[in-house]
């Protein structure tokens, strides 16, 4: 893999030049300890300190709301596309939610292809930036604090500059572009990503086994800590929304006033909403709270490994940071584990 230098005095010149490639989009300080991805119009405005956004960059390829086509008496159906095609740079994205990314990749390339998302993808330019964890991240234990791949540059900080790892041949071009920017890497760069590099890994205060889980998942199906979580969620939905891997959506048709033309969209759910679960007459296969949180639980840490291999959480810590009603998926899987919960 490709590497080379960047200055970070010479970061925002290295931003403004990526204008030619697309919409430059980061993350920004909405207030003290809140961030959004969203785009800017100056490097400046890239809050460079970000450790997590309050939505993940899933909301640039499948979108809160999306309309899917709009609908008449007099034109029939057309699709729209104005945003399908527009060129961004992601920039600051960490290690955990580009695993997201490529997780969302897994789900949406499968045996139903969703082309919307995937035209998005093929226009966003991936920038990645490294991160030292806080009291919620437990990316470690899930293994997406590094990533080799799904970026085309990603910067690791080293002091006064950047390590900047290529990652695609169109991440190659980004660097000749702005070549004079680059500079080659010496043994001191390698001593200083080393140094970072372990002071990150002693830096993490979470830590969660996630070996034989699946197993201990099933054991404890019936266990009570369900009810117990169920009387004391909320099923506001908000972990959902927040997590860089759900992928849930709903469809709906909304018809204008003069009842011959309206819009079809496409929109975020949650399994934890009430109405999830429900079918035509009436029926709710999970009426409780607590059979709502334990299907999210198994997905994510037991169905999504049966399929895929590995389980759908990258430890990001949003869900945790987000939760109205303080549930930690940290002490739940820990509790989960430990004798006598019964």
């Amino acid at each position: 893999m490709k590497m080379v230098k960047l200055q970070k005095k010479n970061l925002n010149a290295f931003l403004a030049g990526l204008e030619k490639f697309g919409d430059l989009h980061g993350p920004v300080r909405r207030d003290t300890n809140d961030f959004a991805f969203q785009k800017v119009d100056a490097p400046e405005q890239i809050a460079h300190d970000c450790l997590r956004t309050i939505l993940p960059p899933k909301k640039y390829f499948t979108k809160p709301v999306d309309t899917m086509f709009t609908f008449s008496e007099a034109e029939g159906y057309r699709a729209p596309d104005k945003d399908l095609h527009t060129k961004i740079i992601l920039f600051g994205v960490h290690p955990c939610d580009i695993h997201g990314i490529k997780i969302l990749d897994l789900v949406f390339g499968g045996q139903y292809r969703d082309e919307y998302y995937f035209a998005r993808r093929r226009n966003a330019i991936v920038v990645g930036l490294d991160c030292m964890p806080d009291e919620y991240c437990f990316c470690r234990s899930t293994g997406t604090d590094f990533t080799e791949d799904g970026f085309d540059l990603f910067l690791s900080d080293i002091g006064s500059s950047y390590l900047v790892r290529v990652g695609t041949s169109l991440g190659d071009d980004i660097v000749l572009e702005t070549s004079t920017l680059f500079q080659e890497i010496g043994d001191t760069d390698r001593r200083a990503y080393k140094r970072r590099s372990a002071q990150r890994i002693n830096s993490f205060e979470v830590e969660i086994h996630l070996e034989d889980l699946p197993e201990i998942m099933d054991l404890e199906y019936e266990s009570r800590i369900w009810q117990e979580l169920g009387d004391k969620c909320l099923s506001c939905g908000t972990c959902s929304m927040v997590c860089p891997t759900c992928y849930c959506y709903d469809v709906v048709d909304q018809l204008n006033l003069d009842a011959k033309s309206g819009s079809r969209l496409r929109r975020w759910d949650s399994c934890l909403f009430k109405d999830y679960a429900l079918v035509a007459g009436g029926h709710n296969f999970r009426a409780d709270r607590g059979s709502r949180i334990k299907n999210r639980y198994f997905h994510k840490q037991r169905g999504f490994v049966a399929q895929f291999g590995r389980p759908s959480c990258v430890g990001c810590g949003r869900c945790i940071v987000s939760c109205p009603a303080a549930i930690s998926l940290v002490d739940v899987l820990t509790k989960l584990r430990s004798r006598g919960n019964e």
